[in-house]
């Protein structure tokens, strides 16, 4: 798969929509992703690929070969904010381990697994998503938010106006090929 080096970096943020703004403004000013480093943050979701509505969060996928090094970093330097809550899947092969804090007003989820950032479902699809906005264009993006403010989550809605069959990450997933 190409390496898609814009979203390894946030400064497109900084000319992006007003929440793109916000969210390059907290991340850099709290150092959220300097803090995470060791990890290879990458933000993921709406927000970067602008489909976001008012409810989204930021979403940032790590890679964490280490949970309880993981677990205790994201304690120390978020534990103290708003609603921070930490868990781990105990039945999964990726040993994902969650956490989740509110932070000026941002929902911010950080998820870590044992598999690089660049390789994960999250990433992948999202560079799939912005793919697809820029070869069909505002009125498709537009249609995708539509479908998110009806309650849908992005996968489905990208599913649903694709006319895609089956799991919707995994039918995204099954576009990656001819997207590269």
């Amino acid at each position: 798969m190409k390496t898609h080096t814009r979203f390894e970096n946030i400064d497109y943020l900084k000319n992006g929509n007003e929440k793109q703004q916000r969210a390059y403004n907290l991340l850099t000013r709290c150092r959220v992703l300097e803090k995470l480093s060791p990890f290879d943050p990458i933000l993921v979701g709406t927000i970067p690929i602008n489909i976001d509505i008012e409810s989204s969060d930021l979403d940032i996928i790590c890679y964490c070969e280490d949970r309880d090094h993981f677990k205790k970093l994201l304690t120390a330097e978020f534990g103290h904010l708003i609603g921070f809550r930490i868990w781990a899947t105990v039945d999964r092969p990726t040993q994902d381990t969650f956490a989740y804090f509110i932070m000026d007003g941002f929902v911010v989820e950080i998820v870590g697994k044992n598999i690089p950032t660049k390789k994960q479902v999250a990433y992948r699809n999202m560079i799939i998503e912005n793919k697809l906005i820029n070869q069909r264009g505002e009125a498709f993006r537009k249609r995708i938010v539509d479908l998110k403010h009806k309650g849908y989550k992005t996968e489905p809605a990208f599913r649903m106006e694709l006319g895609l069959q089956g799991n919707s990450y995994n039918a995204l997933l099954g576009l990656e090929s001819e997207m590269s």
